[in-house]
């Protein structure tokens, strides 16, 4: 009996789950799980959540407290239905600020243990920017793993390697909607995706050089941009696509794979000038990665708004 593609790319690829919906997890058994502020904010609106949303809104200390203990306390309901990581994210707000980075994913690891589950399971979330790359850096010399998102050039991609992040998400579905929008006639379809041209150059290069950082595709538009990179370290997929995956039946050849020549240095690292003038010089990417603070900062001004409401 054929299988379906879902099953064939776990086969090859490690199948994330983009949401926080725990129905969903349960169903499609990922190895990880990832949240942004967009996610927590669709789980905390849940009807069975409003008693626990209020109770924290209550009797928390101030909103960054409730949002912490909300963002933390589903992770930890997701953590005990994946077997790897649960990525969860500090606040977009601090996207400009390294030592608040930090004080802020250090107390979010604190939470975790508090709630049983250790560091090892937890990846903190921080925007691509030089300010969250150098946070990152420092919790990786800590033992805290780090996924760095909000990730659409090239530049984002290397400075994070040399920073020895665990993980990098560079996004695909954002970087179509970017050239579909100035060249709407055009074919991006398959291998023309330049979403998918972005995330296989930046895989190609980590292995070439020897990168240890993991390349985890993120923001889907479509199942073809999914089947375009499997064999990908990992996939991180809503479960709208899981399901159309699931419920096809159809061939998935492998389309990246490791090299065995990998090389054994991977060159000077960008330094600061480096790395702004050449997020500058992409205006995708400079596009992007602002929109998606503010999309990512809207939704938590949501969750904000909710929780001092019920704090009344």
């Amino acid at each position: 009996m054929a299988q379906d593609k879902l099953t064939q790319l776990k086969a090859m690829t490690t199948v994330v789950a983009d949401t926080g919906d725990l129905e969903a997890i349960r169903r499609f058994q990922p190895q990880d799980a990832t949240t942004n502020p967009s996610l927590i904010l669709q789980a905390a609106q849940s009807p069975e959540r409003r008693a626990r949303l209020a109770e924290i809104a209550r009797h928390c200390t101030d909103i960054d407290d409730a949002l912490d203990t909300v963002a933390v306390e589903i992770g930890s309901e997701i953590a005990a239905l994946v077997p790897g990581y649960v990525s969860t994210e500090v606040s977009a707000r601090l996207s400009f600020d390294t030592q608040a980075t930090l004080d802020r994913a250090r107390q979010l690891i604190d939470r975790y243990e508090r709630h049983g589950v250790g560091r090892e399971r937890i990846l903190i979330k921080v925007a691509a920017t030089w300010e969250g790359i150098r946070a990152a850096q420092q919790l990786e010399r800590e033992g805290i793993h780090t996924n760095l998102t909000l990730l659409f050039s090239f530049a984002q991609a290397q400075a994070c390697a040399d920073a020895g992040v665990t993980l990098i998400s560079p996004f695909v579905g954002r970087i179509l909607d970017w050239h579909q929008a100035r060249e709407p006639d055009a074919d991006f379809a398959g291998d023309q995706d330049p979403g998918v041209r972005s995330v296989r150059r930046i895989y190609e290069h980590y292995k070439g050089q020897g990168y240890k950082t993991v390349v985890m595709g993120a923001s889907f538009r479509n199942v073809g941009e999914i089947e375009a990179l499997a064999g990908c370290d990992k996939l991180t997929i809503s479960p709208a696509l899981l399901e159309q995956l699931a419920a096809d039946a159809g061939p998935l050849p492998r389309r990246l794979a490791p090299v065995d020549d990998a090389e054994t240095s991977a060159g000077e690292p960008l330094d600061e000038a480096e790395f702004r003038w050449a997020l500058n010089e992409d205006a995708m990417a400079t596009e992007k990665l602002a929109e998606g603070i503010r999309k990512f900062m809207a939704d938590q001004r949501k969750l904000e708004a909710l929780l001092a409401e019920l704090r009344r």
